[in-house]
């Protein structure tokens, strides 16, 4: 039962007001939320001061960087014939390295008439496209996103194929070197353009060889 007490200028007593036992679990609850958000704040403080790898502060929580532009994309492979000057050059090289270190060493067979090979298949555009394409597919299964079967997807459905069509008896190296004793080198002709197109470039050279009609 609250307590009284008796004030000294008057007669009348109040009652002295005791607090709630719950009002102390409430306090304490609202120290520990404030607690928490210290701490929370000074996390924030802490990831934006040490930026992630990634380069956003905010990578912790699964945010673009604000006010970031985002990362560019790597640039597409384009088919080696489709460049043009030193971009042509430097994939080439690139192409040349690959083939000299990795592919002739474990997947060079002997040079025969059944698999022939040429010094200078660099020459040969065909011969170029068909390594330029096997070795951007080789970048691509060995890519540990492509799994453990990868490599085998790779000798399966490309490797096989590539070097059945570089090294066929009647491919594009058969004029070539047919015996490591006799290196050779030759360019085959391809056919002729297509009657179409012969038709078109005469109906345009003549056009082009009549004078303009003056005008009365």
């Amino acid at each position: 039962m609250p307590e009284s007490i008796e004030p000294a200028d008057s007669g009348k007593r109040e009652p002295v007001r005791v607090p709630d036992p719950q009002l102390e679990g409430i306090e304490a609850s609202v120290r520990r939320l404030m607690e928490q958000s210290a701490q929370q704040a000074q996390q924030l403080d802490h990831l934006a001061s040490a930026p992630a790898p990634g380069g956003s502060p905010f990578a912790a929580f699964g945010m673009q960087g604000l006010g970031r532009p985002a990362p560019a994309a790597p640039p597409e492979p384009r088919p080696i014939l489709e460049l043009d000057g030193e971009e042509r050059e430097d994939e080439l090289d690139a192409l040349s390295d690959w083939v000299d270190d990795f592919f002739l060493p474990v997947y060079g067979a002997e040079v025969t008439t059944a698999a022939p090979w040429c010094l200078q298949w660099q020459e040969h555009d065909d011969v170029v496209a068909w390594l330029h394409a096997l070795w951007l597919a080789y970048q691509q299964h060995k890519d540990p996103e492509s799994g453990l079967s990868g490599l085998f997807v790779w000798h399966r459905d490309f490797l096989a194929h590539a070097v059945t069509a570089i090294r066929a008896p009647g491919g594009p190296l058969s004029a070539c070197m047919t015996s490591p004793d006799r290196p050779a080198h030759r360019l085959l002709p391809g056919p002729p353009p297509s009657v179409r197109t012969e038709t078109a470039a005469t109906t345009e050279a003549v056009g082009a060889a009549e004078p303009d009609e003056s005008t009365s």
